[in-house]
């Protein structure tokens, strides 16, 4: 067998095995992603619960059940009782320079696509947050959670734009507030109820000074995963960055080969062979000999004997 040219579909084949082993090495930076998503997700039983205490501290349990009892007496009038997974909470324990009161509030988000940074309308970096904690589900549905990380210090394109879709349908993100498939079931345990038809923003909960900060530690706990993943997948980037180069200038896949191994990783060239398109028909000689003869319109045998039988069968058919 010659040896086999490199065309793109083989370069594209080796680059995903090569790209794949480097997503799932043990390298620090993916430790510490994967140590900051288990951070998230006690933050959040932790902040959820002083949320529930937080909130029915200012509704009280029995003043919600009442209210849906006059509702249920009175109906729409009576309907002020509402189930919501973010709010604002504040203090009032701090002073500015000449002694006077101040009040510290913002904006908290439970929700998968929950900001990170207090703004009530911006979901983008909870987008972000969103791709980073279910990174593996993504993959599994043949979606790029890393399109942001990969992105970031591209404007929107439409190759972005595709990608960042996918994710979010796949996510079950909706615009509005009915969120459907994994989104609703990670919101669903934070919802609690609250007093007041008016949007959240108009109802600052009390809290105090150590609450409030507990509440930034979650909402820090959830930047801090996206900035470790954002630094991982940087460290992959520049990896598959030079990987790209090589791949490109070698001219036989035996070069290819030879990088995979110099990596550690064990690439069957046969199989790689195999499984393409094209490769093992164009370029293995006994292949192509054999693709070329199948194309011919050939008569099997070609004696005189052969020539009377298929025209006596020829003039049968015609009777």
């Amino acid at each position: 067998m010659s040896k086999v040219r490199m065309n793109t579909e083989l370069r594209n084949k080796l680059f995903n095995k090569i790209k794949h082993t480097f997503e799932n090495e043990d390298t620090q930076e993916r430790e510490l992603y994967l140590q900051a998503r288990e951070y998230v997700d006690e933050q959040y039983k932790s902040a959820s619960e002083l949320a529930k205490e937080v909130v029915e501290r200012s509704y009280p349990v029995d003043d919600v059940a009442t209210l849906r009892t006059f509702k249920k007496k009175y109906g729409q009038p009576c309907d002020v009782v509402a189930k919501d997974k973010c709010f604002y909470f504040a203090h009032n324990e701090d002073t500015d320079e000449e002694g006077e009161t101040t009040e510290t509030k913002s904006h908290f988000d439970f929700g998968l696509f929950g900001n990170l940074n207090g703004s009530e309308y911006n979901h983008e970096d909870g987008k972000k947050f969103a791709v980073a904690y279910y990174r593996e589900e993504l993959k599994a549905k043949e979606c790029n959670p890393d399109i942001y990380a990969q992105q970031n210090e591209n404007q929107d394109n439409p190759h972005k734009t595709k990608h960042v879709d996918q994710c979010m349908k796949a996510l079950g993100y909706s615009s509005g507030s009915d969120e459907i498939g994994m989104a609703k079931e990670f919101d669903n345990p934070y919802f609690l109820d609250v007093i007041g038809t008016s949007y959240c923003r108009s109802r600052a909960i009390a809290c105090t000074k150590d609450e409030y900060s507990k509440f930034e530690e979650w909402r820090i706990a959830k930047a801090n995963l996206v900035a470790k993943h954002q630094s991982w997948i940087d460290t992959i980037q520049k990896q598959c960055d030079q990987l790209k180069i090589g791949l490109k200038a070698y001219r036989y896949l035996s070069e290819g080969i030879e990088l995979a191994t110099e990596l550690g990783i064990q690439v069957d060239e046969a199989e790689l062979i195999r499984t393409n398109s094209t490769g093992l028909t164009i370029y293995n000689p006994s292949n192509l000999a054999s693709m070329i003869k199948g194309m011919k319109n050939k008569q099997l045998n070609n004696t005189r004997e052969a020539k009377i039988l298929a025209r006596k069968q020829y003039e049968e058919s015609l009777n």
